[in-house]
């Protein structure tokens, strides 16, 4: 058999002979001999396949460690893997996206006092949660105030106080006063409060992870709604008479979903579909998604835990925000729908209508 000397087999294979000879160091690519004289790297034809493969997996910026784990599986694992490695890519472009976003919106807005013919906007709320009929108590907090909505899902042996903890670290946001300039310092300052107040009780020893939360929060800035969001409660917006869902779950299955690995269907009935891979909590990944909504008169926002959409469909919960005006009783209807399908975990909601704010009349 004729060997291709480094020279020759870079070319073909698109690698450079430096990149060759790390790949031989690493055991990713190792010549088929080593000239004992000379000491130049000789290459089998058969080697290219799978040196082109390692260059086509480094122009998708795959790390070397995860490709030689791909060279050493058969086709289709393989291909399985870059999938799985593709879309995480993705989640996380589309998670720079969100504070790119997030930023240019924050950097890019104008008071709106500056301008003659605004109308000032404020929120109208109520917030519910309830313990559910299956359940022995209730691990989930929600929260709403004129300025901040939350909810948060507590989870193990100390949730209940992790959730309210964590909502609680978030409550100065609304008293503090926040310079248009520093919003997402102060949104970033506030997880790290609530990061922190969940780890302080979840304690520490054996039992210390035991403790976590999702978190869900939306901070009214007087025409912005800026979401933080980590687990998989859920944040909906009822727009012009159509629901969207504008969070998007932390959760194993939606992954996989992701990934194409399963489709919504089977997701539904997945046994671990309730598998965080974000949270706060000991161990836990808890980088939020950001992001700003620019809120319209009309606008209706729906917080809740996994407590409502796991139980009631969609079509249930737009009926509901659509034909109930009133908040208060909003939140008490959606609750009674999860509870009149079995009830069969903690529900919590917060519902929030964007209305105009009287104005106060002139002096003479």
């Amino acid at each position: 058999m004729e060997l291709l000397t480094i020279g020759t087999f870079a070319k073909a294979s698109r690698l450079s002979p430096k990149a060759l000879r790390l790949y031989d160091e690493l055991g990713l690519l190792t010549p088929a001999r080593v000239d004992a004289v000379t000491g130049y790297r000789l290459y089998a034809p058969a080697q290219l396949d799978q040196a082109r493969l390692v260059a086509w997996l480094r122009r998708l910026g795959m790390p070397l460690a995860r490709i030689q784990q791909v060279c050493t599986l058969e086709a289709g694992p393989a291909a399985e893997e870059i999938r799985a490695f593709w879309a995480q890519v993705e989640a996380d472009i589309a998670a720079r996206r969100d504070l790119a976003t997030f930023l240019i919106d924050h950097l890019s807005w104008k008071d709106p006092a500056m301008s003659a013919i605004s109308k000032p906007l404020g929120i109208r709320y109520a917030a519910l949660s309830d313990t559910g009929l299956v359940r022995e108590s209730n691990q989930d907090t929600a929260y709403a105030g004129s300025r901040l909505l939350a909810v948060a899902d507590g989870f193990g042996s100390g949730g209940a106080p992790a959730s309210a903890a964590a909502v609680d670290a978030l409550k100065s946001l609304e008293t503090d006063s926040i310079p248009a300039g520093s919003l997402l310092n102060a949104l970033e300052a506030a997880i790290g409060r609530a990061e922190q107040a969940v780890h302080g009780v979840s304690g520490t020893g054996p039992s210390a992870e035991a403790a976590g939360t999702t978190l869900t929060a939306m901070l009214w800035t007087g025409t912005q709604l800026a979401l933080v969001h980590i687990g998989d409660s859920r944040v909906h917006l009822l727009r012009d008479g159509e629901l969207f869902q504008i969070t998007h779950d932390h959760t194993v299955v939606q992954s996989m979903i992701d990934e194409g690995r399963i489709g919504p269907e089977e997701a539904a009935s997945h046994p671990q579909r309730s598998l965080l891979i974000r949270a706060l909590g000991r161990g836990a990944d808890g980088t939020p998604d950001m992001r700003l909504q620019d809120a319209r008169r009309g606008d209706r926002y729906l917080l809740c835990s996994d407590g409502l959409s796991t139980v009631v469909p969609a079509e249930e919960i737009h009926r509901v925000l659509h034909r109930i005006s009133e908040p208060e009783e909003a939140v008490r209807e959606l609750i009674a729908l999860a509870n009149g399908s079995g009830g069969p975990d903690n529900v919590s909601c917060v519902v929030a209508d964007v209305v105009e704010l009287p104005q106060a009349p002139k002096s003479r």
